[in-house]
């Protein structure tokens, strides 16, 4: 999740470490903080794999900058990574918005909508938190306030979704 953000990130500007930094926690920091020690040994790794680029350029107030930009092999590892996502960023919430937050940079319409496809697929599957058997159970199922709770914010949230999906799918497919 956090390579898809520096690809999708470098891929709208170059950036200081830092600065994107700032962003993936913005992005993603409310689930999962990034910490300098996750981030930064990841962008040597993907400077190593040629995904990325840093240029030494003046400071704006101080001393001169380390600024990454991405490389046309990053440009190509992230349409990757866009066109043909691991089911987790299809399934998991964070991991789809991280996905979706870059999905403008893959060109193709029609690879956009395959992509949102697989998640309106996922999203009109039926599932439940919890099961009596092979039912699924719903909030009408719950005296329980907290788990009715739990369950009408979950079946509006994906309600709103797959409405949002389906207008998406025709804009792409018109």
């Amino acid at each position: 999740m956090i390579e898809l953000a520096v690809l999708g990130f470098l891929r709208d500007a170059q950036l200081h470490g830092y600065d994107l930094r700032k962003r993936i926690a913005a992005l993603t920091g409310h689930v999962r903080p990034i910490a300098d020690g996750t981030l930064y040994p990841l962008l040597k790794k993907m400077e190593a794999a040629g995904l990325l680029s840093r240029s030494l350029q003046p400071g704006q107030v101080a001393a001169p900058r380390q600024m990454l930009s991405l490389t046309d092999s990053g440009r190509t590892e992230l349409e990757r990574q866009l066109r043909d996502p691991d089911e987790l960023f299809i399934t998991d919430e964070n991991r789809w918005f991280t996905l979706l937050a870059f999905l403008r940079h893959l060109d193709d319409p029609a690879a956009q909508a395959a992509v949102l496809l697989r998640r309106l697929e996922f999203l009109t599957q039926p599932a439940s938190f919890f099961w009596d058997g092979d039912r699924p159970l719903r909030a009408v199922d719950f005296d329980d306030p907290f788990r009715r709770g739990l369950f009408t914010i979950a079946t509006a949230t994906s309600r709103t979704e797959i409405k949002w999906l389906r207008s998406t799918l025709e804009q792409l497919e018109a």
